[in-house]
């Protein structure tokens, strides 16, 4: 496992890297000017379990902005910082728990030097990370264009000017909207280097086409043993995330924690409104601290046997249900009653 291997590094209260699990991470999509936006939407983040956060900084009243944020939330603060090497060392002095930076795209050695001084006085983690969007020309000319083997080495290229400055306490990254070019870039890189990785596959869209982008790459390569922290990067609401997040790791073995619902695609033997009740119980169950499978079956086929096999589970009738509890069947609920029984039985859950 790569991952087990990796150097430790804190960010904030969190750890990752070694054996601690693979955390996940957001970034906040407010203007980070705007502390009372900014902080609301990462509390928003934290309920759904959002483990470290990232705000841009691309102005200094957001660094500044970044230490009245932080007396606001419990999970670390992470500086997103492109171009000018000012804010990144502002960000610092305002209490950001790491910066986020690509030193090909600060400057100089001199101001990348500048922001590590900083970093280092501070104690500060620095992700280096490297997008396949901006790969460097000298790099697309001698890999006859963007791949896998060109964000490695351009990534490499990076920490090394930072190990060269005298410090190691990075995280890396390296994205691609190409997830299996994104792919390989992690195989390629994971026994290269060993700072935790940061991963994720850019840009990959909506709500829709991300999930299943992030499913796939994030999936073959957390299933390589690859990967310390994730962010699931969706066009939408954050928390979206967050919940996606969740269920790659937890679908993966990498997470214990929060209910899994499993529901039947419905076909014509379905008697009840299976599609609305499988929405509302996915809804229903995502405040609960419980570490279950609950069932949503459409019909008395095969909604019976497969809700046998969950801890928790309703089968549809003919405008009714089953309430099968560990194997059981319980009692028969007329259908209006299926939402609120199954909530009932999650109040009470022993």
């Amino acid at each position: 496992m790569f991952r087990e291997n990796t150097k430790i590094v804190q960010i904030g209260n969190v750890k990752i890297g070694g054996n601690y699990p693979v955390a996940i991470q957001s970034m906040t999509n407010t203007k980070t000017e705007d502390v009372e936006a900014t902080v609301a939407q990462i509390h928003r983040l934290e309920k759904a379990g959002c483990e470290i956060v990232r705000c841009t900084v691309p102005t200094l009243e957001a660094a500044k902005a970044i230490g009245e944020i932080k007396k606001q939330i419990s999970i670390p603060l992470v500086a997103d910082i492109h171009f000018d090497y000012k804010m990144a060392i502002a960000a610092m002095e305002n209490g950001a728990d790491k910066i986020r930076i690509n030193p090909g795209n600060i400057g100089s050695v001199d101001k990348v030097k500048a922001v590590v001084d900083v970093a280092k006085e501070r104690n500060i983690p620095i992700r280096v990370g490297v997008n396949s969007g901006s790969l460097e020309k000298h790099l697309v000319e001698k890999y006859g264009g963007v791949t896998a083997e060109g964000i490695v080495e351009s990534a490499l290229d990076k920490v090394h000017i930072i190990e060269d400055l005298g410090y190691d306490n990075l995280v890396i990254s390296i994205k691609s909207s190409d997830v299996m070019m994104c792919v390989k870039a992690h195989e390629l890189l994971a026994d290269k280097t060993p700072y935790p990785l940061h991963v994720g596959i850019t840009e990959s869209g909506t709500v829709q086409s991300g999930n299943i982008k992030s499913a796939l790459g994030l999936g073959i390569i957390l299933n390589q043993g690859i990967g310390n922290t994730i962010r699931v990067s969706l066009t939408g609401d954050p928390v979206e995330e967050i919940k996606s997040a969740k269920l790659i790791l937890r679908t993966l073995g990498l997470r214990k924690g929060g209910i899994e619902v499993v529901s039947c695609p419905t076909c014509g033997r379905t008697q009840i409104n299976l599609i609305e009740l499988a929405t509302k119980v996915e809804k229903l169950v995502e405040d609960y601290p419980l570490d279950i499978k609950v069932a949503v079956m459409g019909c008395v086929v095969n909604g019976p046997g497969e809700a046998k096999e969950a801890d928790l589970g309703i089968a549809g009738g003919i405008g009714e249900g089953l309430l099968i509890k560990k194997g059981e069947i319980i009692r028969k609920v007329p259908e209006a009653e299926l939402l609120q029984t199954l909530k009932d039985e999650l109040d009470n859950w022993n």
